[in-house]
């Protein structure tokens, strides 16, 4: 029986002392709700679930970006109704106008309105205070609207045209451009030609520039030196051409509507991607409350039965008094 070493009571504590450390380790990971608080804990758990975080962060920032373009393209839409709005009445006041019996007064006053439809719709197009806006981006200039140039008058050049871009995922590869939408009113895009008929007694005639159909232009439409209803035959003319501003326009809300289908695909696996990007995540860092706190329990039990066995080895050694008398 040995007095100056108690290797009893030593293996007694080296088992206490572990089993302390895996119950402080467990209340560690209860309290914090994580499996991994430290880089010791699983190395390269810590090391993939960082990966995954960074995945689930980036990609809820790309849909930030992606919802806030649905916004931008559901405000052109909105400005693009107006226009179509503001077209329509324009077509309905040249054909008022087109009308032998109203008097010339009431062509004037007919094209008292139709003049303001055409300003309205070049104010929310044209220059460089155009209405049509979204968070200071231009959305009818051919692009942001922001110029490389001082001044407005570089506008047209190519410089200022420049496309929205945007960033539609976690990596840096994965973004998407727009299709720049032009409707100022210096854009001579041609929108589609059209013809008038004269009959006469002989054969019917094409009447229009050199005998051909009349191109037109979306500038026309808006500038209101070239198109008129104060007189009947302008208000025939018109009519046509009003039609093909409408088509045009038309054809412009479906580029803004196929970008907005797209952009809500893209935000639905956006949205999925981090969803289970999360989940994985989880299942490597959070804290199983279950199973840790049965580990709990159980190193408690030990540290209450370590505790009661430390103090029995520490009595061993008493019994050599008994020896002593």
């Amino acid at each position: 029986m040995q007095v100056y070493n108690n290797s009893t009571a030593f293996g007694v504590w080296k088992h206490y002392n572990s089993n302390v450390s895996s119950m402080r380790s467990s209340m560690s990971k209860l309290s914090s709700g994580l499996r991994i608080n430290f880089a010791g804990d699983d190395p390269a758990g810590l090391a993939i679930s960082e990966r995954l975080r960074m995945q689930y962060r980036n990609t809820s920032a790309a849909a930030s970006n992606v919802e806030n373009k649905i916004n931008y393209l559901q405000t052109a839409d909105s400005w693009l109704q107006k226009i179509h709005d503001m077209l329509g009445r324009m077509a309905e006041l040249a054909i008022m106008a087109n009308d032998g019996t109203k008097s010339q007064v009431d062509r004037d006053n007919l094209q008292k309105e139709f003049r303001q439809m055409q300003d309205e719709i070049s104010r929310i197009t044209s220059g460089a205070t155009a209405a049509g806006k979204f968070n200071g981006l231009y959305l009818f200039r051919g692009g942001n609207g922001v110029a490389l140039m001082t001044g407005d008058q570089v506008y047209g050049s190519g410089d200022t045209h420049n496309s929205v871009y945007l960033q539609v995922g976690p990596d840096s590869n994965m973004t998407f451009k727009e299709e720049p939408i032009n409707l100022t009113a210096t854009n001579f895009a041609v929108m589609g030609s059209y013809a008038k008929y004269s009959y006469g007694s002989a054969n019917m005639t094409l009447l229009g520039s050199g005998g051909g159909p009349t191109a037109v232009r979306w500038a026309s439409i808006i500038c209101g030196a070239n198109l008129s209803i104060s007189l009947q035959s302008c208000a025939q003319s018109a009519v046509d051409k009003l039609n093909l501003a409408i088509d045009y326009v038309s054809s412009k809300r479906a580029v803004l509507g196929a970008e907005m289908k797209r952009m809500e695909q893209t935000l639905g696996g956006l949205r999925n991607y981090e969803e289970n990007a999360r989940a994985t995540e989880s299942r490597i860092r959070d804290v199983d409350v279950a199973l840790e706190t049965t580990q709990y329990s159980k190193y408690q039990i030990l540290v209450q039965i370590g505790t009661a066995m430390m103090a029995q080895a520490n009595a061993m050694p008493q019994s050599v008094l008994q020896m002593l008398g």
